[in-house]
Protein backbone atom coordinates (compact mmCIF):
# COMPACT_ATOMS: atom_id res chain seq x y z
CA UNK A 1 0.00 0.00 0.00
CA UNK A 2 2.88 2.34 0.31
CA UNK A 3 2.74 2.68 -3.47
CA UNK A 4 -0.14 4.41 -3.17
CA UNK A 5 2.01 7.42 -1.30
CA UNK A 6 0.21 7.43 2.00
CA UNK A 7 0.18 9.96 4.41
CA UNK A 8 0.74 8.96 7.83
CA UNK A 9 3.80 7.96 9.51
CA UNK A 10 3.95 4.72 11.92
CA UNK A 11 6.49 6.81 13.95
CA UNK A 12 3.25 9.15 14.46
CA UNK A 13 1.09 5.93 16.42
CA UNK A 14 0.97 4.10 18.64
CA UNK A 15 -1.57 0.54 18.74
CA UNK A 16 -4.32 1.31 20.47
CA UNK A 17 -3.88 -1.60 23.96
CA UNK A 18 -6.38 -0.30 26.33
CA UNK A 19 -9.11 1.01 24.90
CA UNK A 20 -10.25 -0.66 21.09
CA UNK A 21 -8.99 -1.36 18.08
CA UNK A 22 -6.68 1.10 15.89
CA UNK A 23 -4.21 3.31 16.78
CA UNK A 24 -3.52 6.47 19.26
CA UNK A 25 -1.75 9.18 18.10
CA UNK A 26 1.91 9.79 20.26
CA UNK A 27 3.27 12.81 18.53
CA UNK A 28 2.02 16.22 17.72
CA UNK A 29 2.48 14.85 14.26
CA UNK A 30 0.04 12.00 15.13
CA UNK A 31 -2.37 14.74 16.12
CA UNK A 32 -2.43 17.36 12.88
CA UNK A 33 -2.53 14.44 10.93
CA UNK A 34 -6.10 13.32 12.95
CA UNK A 35 -7.54 16.70 12.70
CA UNK A 36 -6.45 16.92 8.66
CA UNK A 37 -8.75 13.59 7.86
CA UNK A 38 -11.14 14.25 10.26
CA UNK A 39 -11.79 17.90 10.24
CA UNK A 40 -12.82 18.21 6.44
CA UNK A 41 -15.84 15.48 7.06
CA UNK A 42 -17.56 18.00 9.27
CA UNK A 43 -16.55 21.40 7.09
CA UNK A 44 -17.64 19.55 4.00
CA UNK A 45 -20.84 18.26 5.48
CA UNK A 46 -21.53 21.75 7.33
CA UNK A 47 -20.69 24.14 4.52
CA UNK A 48 -21.49 22.17 1.05
CA UNK A 49 -25.16 22.76 0.18
CA UNK A 50 -25.07 21.09 -3.07
CA UNK A 51 -26.88 17.54 -3.93
CA UNK A 52 -26.79 14.85 -1.43
CA UNK A 53 -25.66 12.25 -4.01
CA UNK A 54 -22.48 14.91 -4.07
CA UNK A 55 -22.20 15.02 -0.40
CA UNK A 56 -22.51 11.27 0.53
CA UNK A 57 -19.85 10.59 -2.53
CA UNK A 58 -17.22 13.30 -1.18
CA UNK A 59 -17.22 12.09 2.45
CA UNK A 60 -17.11 8.07 1.57
CA UNK A 61 -14.01 8.66 -0.87
CA UNK A 62 -12.75 10.46 2.24
CA UNK A 63 -13.26 7.96 4.82
CA UNK A 64 -12.34 5.33 2.65
CA UNK A 65 -8.30 7.29 1.74
CA UNK A 66 -8.90 7.53 5.98
CA UNK A 67 -9.20 4.27 6.67
CA UNK A 68 -6.96 2.64 4.10
CA UNK A 69 -4.20 4.91 5.40
CA UNK A 70 -5.03 3.84 8.83
CA UNK A 71 -4.46 -0.04 7.86
CA UNK A 72 -1.18 1.47 5.93
CA UNK A 73 0.44 2.80 9.18
CA UNK A 74 -0.99 -0.21 11.58
CA UNK A 75 0.60 -2.92 8.91
CA UNK A 76 4.25 -0.73 8.88
CA UNK A 77 3.93 0.00 13.39
CA UNK A 78 7.18 -1.69 14.66
CA UNK A 79 6.04 -4.32 16.88
CA UNK A 80 9.00 -6.84 18.86
CA UNK A 81 7.48 -9.94 19.39
CA UNK A 82 6.27 -10.04 23.27
CA UNK A 83 4.40 -7.31 21.73
CA UNK A 84 2.88 -9.27 19.05
CA UNK A 85 2.03 -12.13 21.36
CA UNK A 86 0.29 -9.66 23.96
CA UNK A 87 -2.00 -8.73 21.13
CA UNK A 88 -2.61 -12.22 19.65
CA UNK A 89 -4.09 -13.09 23.16
CA UNK A 90 -5.86 -9.93 23.89
CA UNK A 91 -7.52 -10.32 20.50
CA UNK A 92 -8.16 -13.81 20.63
CA UNK A 93 -9.68 -12.89 24.40
CA UNK A 94 -12.01 -10.70 22.69
CA UNK A 95 -13.18 -12.49 19.94
CA UNK A 96 -14.13 -15.12 22.51
CA UNK A 97 -16.35 -12.81 24.34
CA UNK A 98 -17.83 -11.23 21.39
CA UNK A 99 -18.66 -15.26 20.09
CA UNK A 100 -20.23 -15.81 23.29
CA UNK A 101 -22.50 -12.47 23.03
CA UNK A 102 -23.79 -13.29 19.78
CA UNK A 103 -24.63 -16.93 20.31
CA UNK A 104 -26.58 -15.59 23.47
CA UNK A 105 -28.08 -12.76 21.36
CA UNK A 106 -28.94 -15.47 18.50
CA UNK A 107 -30.38 -17.83 21.79
CA UNK A 108 -32.34 -14.84 23.37
CA UNK A 109 -34.13 -13.66 20.07
CA UNK A 110 -34.53 -17.37 19.02
CA UNK A 111 -36.67 -17.85 22.06
CA UNK A 112 -38.12 -14.55 22.59
CA UNK A 113 -39.48 -14.82 19.19
CA UNK A 114 -40.71 -18.33 19.38
CA UNK A 115 -42.85 -17.69 22.50
CA UNK A 116 -44.74 -15.20 20.37
CA UNK A 117 -45.38 -17.58 17.55
CA UNK A 118 -43.05 -16.38 15.33
CA UNK A 119 -39.39 -17.61 15.20
CA UNK A 120 -36.93 -14.98 13.68
CA UNK A 121 -33.31 -14.08 14.34
CA UNK A 122 -31.22 -11.03 12.94
CA UNK A 123 -29.02 -12.29 10.65
CA UNK A 124 -26.68 -9.87 10.68
CA UNK A 125 -25.63 -11.73 14.49
CA UNK A 126 -26.12 -15.21 11.93
CA UNK A 127 -23.73 -13.64 9.53
CA UNK A 128 -21.30 -12.52 11.90
CA UNK A 129 -20.81 -15.41 13.70
CA UNK A 130 -20.35 -17.49 10.13
CA UNK A 131 -17.98 -14.92 8.88
CA UNK A 132 -15.98 -15.25 11.88
CA UNK A 133 -16.01 -19.23 11.48
CA UNK A 134 -15.22 -19.16 8.20
CA UNK A 135 -12.20 -16.34 8.33
CA UNK A 136 -10.94 -18.80 11.59
CA UNK A 137 -11.22 -22.05 8.81
CA UNK A 138 -9.42 -20.21 5.99
CA UNK A 139 -7.03 -18.70 8.58
CA UNK A 140 -6.08 -21.89 10.01
CA UNK A 141 -6.14 -24.14 6.10
CA UNK A 142 -3.27 -21.00 5.38
CA UNK A 143 -1.05 -21.58 8.25
CA UNK A 144 -1.39 -25.17 8.24
CA UNK A 145 -0.39 -24.74 4.69
CA UNK A 146 2.76 -22.51 5.24
CA UNK A 147 4.47 -24.96 7.82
Amino acid sequence: MEVLGMLGKPDWFQSRKYTGWGLTPKTWQGWAYLAVMVVPVFAFNWLYRGPGEIRIAAIGIWALIFVLDTLDIMARLKKDERETMHEAIAERNAAWFMVLVLAIGIAYQAASSAVRGMFAVDPFIIAALFGAMIIKMATNICLERKN
